[in-house]
């Protein structure tokens, strides 16, 4: 998918709201291009929805079509005065009956590699981090188990 103009994307938005929400979007979209750890976000002040163009780049269309209506869930219960933030059961119902997604893939170029991995064990959850971890200090966030370093 190729970069979308201001017009273009306006209309992807509208239709998808039309689509899924049986609502029309009446509001400014945009892109901006200084966001880096998420797919968009909805600013309620402005009801000013803001896309990653990265997202349109470097992955495919249904993720970036996943993030407009996530953010339209947003949108759409901001103007209806309901609960449009993450925690709120309206907004969580809403995700579920439009098939959004609650968050969104990270980038490819994003990707962190990291430098230490310790396994809990008692339920074998995996942390992944990138600063090393005293594990005579701190125990697993799940059940509380001792935490073990690995290679």
């Amino acid at each position: 998918m190729d970069l979308l103009n201001e017009k273009e994307l306006y209309q992807l938005v509208h239709k998808l709201s039309v689509d899924h929400f049986k609502k029309a979007f009446t509001h400014d979209v945009a892109f901006n291009y200084r966001l880096r750890t998420t797919g968009g976000r909805y600013i309620p002040t402005k009801k000013l929805i803001e896309l990653n163009p990265k997202y349109v780049v470097e992955m495919d269309e249904n993720e970036f079509i996943g993030i407009i209506k996530h953010e339209l869930c947003h949108y759409h219960l901001h103007i209806e005065g309901k609960g449009y933030k993450h925690g709120d059961k309206d907004f969580k119902k809403l995700l579920r009956e439009t098939g959004s997604p609650r968050h969104c893939t990270p980038l490819p170029s994003q990707k962190r590699e990291y430098k230490y991995t310790y396994l809990c064990l008692k339920c074998k959850q995996e942390y992944k981090r990138m600063r090393r971890v005293d594990v005579k200090k701190y125990k697993c966030g799940k059940c509380g188990g001792k935490l073990q370093a690995l290679k």
